[in-house]
């Protein structure tokens, strides 16, 4: 199974394009599931307006063994390694902040990672473009490791491109796909800041790529675009004669 237009016809008149996002970011979440250390989990949230599609989440590196002693879990490491990254940038995070924050009493999942599936509203006017790239900029302050996937055709807005504008940096390797996949990753060396980008054209009729998702404590998890897309496919029901 290649990649497909969702949003034009024939596919977009016979399956709508929002049911399949919610299955593929569902079928993401579990795949992620099976490679996350013990102590953290992925899980989809999908609401078609500005939210993250799926995320991981650090429960705790910590446990119960039952004898009311805490005891550390060690962060497994998969086999996969991701390529060098296709771009590295000075970056500086946003350190300091004043802010107001209600917390519940009880403790509660930290955000840790995310992929961002791209949606037509996302890209359709710009209060929705700007709050997409000020939601991604604030992952990357906050050191979280991000993958944005973008495969609207309806739509010409280009995201990754606008995010690097917002940061100042503009497209430095010309990078304006119309539909792509990046995966951005902070990382501090030699007392900078850089921000480590892998980024993937994508096209119509071709296969989807991995990318890397980084947590925290240099924990790399593979993102298998194509295996979850296919899966997504043959869950619903689309094959080869639906494009």
């Amino acid at each position: 199974m290649v990649l497909l237009d969702h949003f034009h016809p024939p596919l977009s008149v016979r399956r709508h394009w929002h049911a399949f996002h919610n299955a593929w970011a569902t079928y993401i979440a579990s795949d992620l599931n099976q490679h996350l250390p013990q102590g953290y989990f992925a899980e989809p949230n999908v609401q078609f307006g500005i939210e993250i599609d799926v995320a991981a989440f650090d429960e705790s590196t910590l446990a119960d063994d039952g004898s009311g002693t805490v005891i550390a879990l060690p962060l497994t490491a998969t086999d996969w390694q991701p390529a060098p990254p296709t771009q590295t940038i000075p970056f500086q995070p946003t350190r300091e902040t004043v802010e107001i924050s209600i917390f519940s009493s009880e403790a509660g999942p930290t955000l840790a990672g995310a992929i961002e599936l791209v949606s037509p509203a996302n890209k359709d006017c710009a209060n929705h473009r700007d709050a997409f790239v000020a939601k991604c900029q604030t992952y990357l302050n906050l050191g979280i490791g991000l993958v944005v996937v973008d495969v609207v055709t309806s739509r010409n807005a280009n995201l990754h491109a606008a995010l690097m504008q917002q940061l100042g940096v503009a497209n430095l390797n010309q990078f304006d796909a119309d539909l792509y996949a990046v995966a951005y990753r902070i990382v501090e060396r030699t007392k900078q800041f850089n921000l480590d980008m892998w980024q993937e054209t994508l096209s119509l009729g071709t296969q989807l790529p991995i990318l890397p998702l980084w947590l925290p404590g240099e924990l790399c998890l593979p993102v298998d675009l194509d295996a979850t897309y296919q899966r997504t496919c043959r869950e619903q029901r689309i094959g080869f004669n639906s494009a």
